[in-house]
């Protein structure tokens, strides 16, 4: 790629004048970003091509309030424009007292969690051979398998980061990802399956895990829905599986931590740090510091190195995820969760990956003591009330327990409950933590950006099931 857009001199040119009229911080965010995306639907390759965005933005603060403004001319010129703009937008909108206290100069950046050597993306060709293996692969293991759609992209992404604390940053960031999604087929009846990885690392990532891997699993769990019965509904006690469970543990409970909604109020988390939050066998954990985790940097998006924070330990609230402005705000100090999707958007608290630490419960055992109950082994999706922690999830594969036995998979199934009540009805925590299969993207205010979730076996004393079996639990 090119060199530096951005000098160090230009760079200070560029924040005097957006602190001259009253600021008391300002930063720049310039990125590059190239990006390779190929989908294969019935055998055929579609959407191949190079995508290439380059821009840079100037946010100012002042109070309580910023100003942002962004170009996708990297001139002096245009940025010495965004920076007036944004300090012009700050004054307009700043609330509260003035905050004059300036933020203190970042520590050192640690080493890189991943390649930061790598200047190019995959030839297309080596990316269309990997989605071609996982249709050949997902279709061979089973006659059913009546369709096969595939994704792979490979991402490179440059910033530079420039603060008025006198800090200068710079990254290379990789991605890569690839997905398989089976539909199996009988009679009326269908079943899908998904599955997908990859992380912040090369495409040589698929030599190891590779296409034909992905795409048995997904066929697996089509296979699995094809055969599944309709789930029963009612309340059930409910083991969790390990993994891809994170994304509940994720969506109905991070985002309560972050904290924008704890300054604001309007997390049922506001206010209780060193409060009972949960059961006292669960603890929270927020790290940026994984490597080559999707959620994983060596500093997040203002320019703070990422780190290892604590949100619950042993059921106690012990602290929220921030960016530089809110932890100001709330005289804390960021975690080094202040992300954004691009260029073109504000940092927000986000989460990086979002993960439970094992207990010392074996999973048998927590199936044997169930008698009747559901193991929602992983999920597909769903919807959350951030505000008052309310989610619905759908399972993407689940199965009935009967009488400390697995029993038949079920399907349309749904999980509905509130995610601070569950996390005090959890009775056991794994022993068999991890870390899901890198391929989450996370959504708040209009920005996506990609995450990490995971935890382990967790059982869960009670929680409703929406199913379409006449039968109830």
């Amino acid at each position: 790629m090119a060199n530096d857009p951005l000098s160090a001199h230009s760079a200070q040119r560029i924040l005097d004048r957006a602190l001259r009229d009253g600021g008391f911080y300002a930063d720049i965010f310039c990125e590059r970003r190239s990006s390779v995306q190929m989908r294969l639907q019935e055998g055929a390759i579609h959407e191949a091509g190079l995508s290439q965005n380059l821009g840079a933005g100037v946010r100012v603060v002042v109070g309580e309030s910023a100003g942002y403004a962004y170009t996708e001319e990297l001139s002096e010129e245009r940025l010495l424009e965004a920076a007036a703009r944004a300090a012009a937008i700050a004054r307009l909108t700043a609330e509260g007292s003035s905050h004059a206290d300036r933020l203190e100069p970042l520590e050192r950046s640690r080493d890189a969690l991943y390649d930061r050597t790598r200047t190019e993306n995959a030839a297309p060709a080596h990316l269309a051979a990997l989605l071609e293996r996982a249709e050949i692969a997902a279709r061979a293991g089973d006659a059913r398998i009546v369709g096969v759609n595939a994704h792979v992209v490979d991402e490179l992404q440059e910033l530079w980061i420039a603060r008025s604390d006198g800090s200068f940053r710079f990254d290379r960031r990789p991605m890569v990802t690839l997905g398989v999604q089976c539909i199996a087929r009988t009679g009326q009846e269908r079943g899908t399956g998904y599955c997908a990885d990859g992380g912040r690392t090369s495409i040589a990532f698929f030599e190891s895990t590779t296409p034909e891997e992905l795409a048995r699993e997904s066929a697996r769990i089509a296979v699995v829905n094809l055969e599944a019965r309709p789930a029963p509904a009612g309340e059930f006690e409910t083991l969790l599986g390990a993994g891809g469970g994170g994304v509940l543990l994720h969506e109905a409970v991070g985002h309560g931590l972050e904290g924008d909604f704890n300054r604001r109020g309007v997390s049922l988390y506001s206010g209780r740090i060193g409060e009972r939050v949960a059961s006292d066998s669960v603890t929270i954990y927020d790290d940026g510091d994984i490597p080559e985790e999707r959620g994983s940097a060596s500093f997040d998006d203002e320019g703070t190195p990422c780190g290892h924070t604590v949100l619950v330990e042993r059921g106690i609230l012990r602290g929220y995820m921030h960016d530089e402005l809110n932890a100001r705000l709330m005289g804390m100090r960021s975690t080094g969760n202040g992300r954004r999707q691009s260029f073109r958007h504000l940092p927000q608290p986000r989460m990086c990956n979002t993960y439970m630490p094992p207990g010392d419960a074996n999973l048998d055992e927590m199936i044997a003591s169930i008698d009747r109950g559901i193991y929602a082994k992983s999920f597909a999706g769903g919807q959350v009330d951030i505000g008052k922690g309310d989610f619905v999830f759908m399972i993407a594969e689940g199965y009935l327990i009967e009488r400390g036995r697995l029993g038949a998979a079920v399907k349309n199934a749904t999980i509905v409950g509130n995610g601070p009540d569950a996390m005090t009805k959890v009775t056991a925590v794994g022993n068999d933590a991890r870390l899901a299969r890198r391929h989450y993207t996370c959504g708040k205010g209009g920005q996506y950006v990609p995450v990490g979730v995971g935890m382990p076996s967790l059982k869960i004393s009670a929680m409703s099931l929406g199913g379409t079996d006449s039968a109830r639990g």
